[in-house]
């Protein structure tokens, strides 16, 4: 009896060992499981935090007028430029999630989309006002708002008809602006735009034209100035190639529609300048 004893313990403590494995590692298998889920899930929330939302814009087409016959293919073809830069925006908010600070989104893609709007707008209107009367007001659908989180709906889908009457008039203006080469004497971390100067290509300028080309001149000064408080505003923001994305290309949209428009005045009452939009591109000078 007392033999017995030990192999009874032995056996009994087999039984109880094993036992205790198995909840051990029914506790290890529930515990990765539980670990993977809330894993999962907090990468799923991730992911919905970062969600970039879209652009919405106002319709342009509801608010033209009647569009002559000898303009119609230049509207339909700026109108369709208006869904392919609603496109494009939304695009670069789904490539840019995560980069640059809070206003990133408004900085670099919203507010030069609005830029490009205003240009291909204004090409509109003036398509229409060689045979017409010219729209005016239109630039107020110029503006277009962030959808946070994916509430894209209003944008995209608003903005295809506004697109012909954004950038219309714009490309007419960049001509006049002489002191526009560079803004080269702010030196600081952030560097400054270097423009070519507009105003010596210029021919002769019409005297029904001058008022409306010095506006234009200035107003390229006017954008310069502000890509350069820009660029300081924005130092250590974005990546590598922020300043290019954000400033220095949405610049030189500006800079070709204003060109363009002084291109317009002069052709109005003389032979219309070409080949100004070569000067429209700046560079960064760090």
């Amino acid at each position: 009896m007392s033999r017995a004893l030990p192999k009874y313990n032995k056996r009994r403590v087999a039984i109880i060992g094993g036992v205790a494995a198995v909840a051990l590692s029914g506790a290890v298998i529930a515990g990765s499981a539980l670990a993977g889920e809330t894993s999962k899930s907090n990468s799923q929330a991730a992911r919905t935090k970062a969600s970039p939302g879209t652009v919405s814009c106002p319709a342009v087409a509801p608010s033209l007028p009647a569009i002559p016959a000898s303009a119609k293919a230049e509207v339909d073809r700026n109108l369709a430029l208006l869904d392919t830069q609603i496109a494009e925006a939304n695009k670069r908010l789904v490539d840019t999630v995560g980069q640059g600070g809070a206003n990133f989104a408004q900085n670099a893609i919203i507010g030069p989309l609005k830029d490009k709007r205003v240009a291909t707008i204004n090409r509109i209107a003036t398509a229409i006002g060689r045979t017409a009367a010219k729209p005016t007001g239109l630039d107020s659908l110029a503006a277009c708002t962030l959808n946070a989180g994916g509430a894209a709906g209003g944008g995209a889908a608003a903005s295809p008809s506004a697109s012909p009457t954004q950038q219309a008039g714009g490309n007419t203006g960049n001509t006049g602006n002489t002191g526009n080469t560079g803004n080269t004497g702010n030196t600081n971390a952030a560097g400054t735009v270097s423009c070519p100067a507009v105003a010596p290509s210029l021919p002769a300028i019409p005297a029904s034209a001058k008022a409306e080309v010095d506006r234009n001149l200035a107003l390229l000064d006017t954008q310069i100035a502000e890509a350069n408080k820009r660029l300081v505003d924005t130092v250590g923001q974005g990546g590598a190639n922020f300043a290019q994305n954000a400033i220095i290309g949405p610049l030189k949209d500006k800079r070709v529609a204003t060109i363009n428009r002084i291109a317009t005045a002069i052709g109005r009452t003389a032979a219309k300048p070409t080949g100004l939009d070569s000067l429209a591109a700046c560079t960064l000078n760090k």
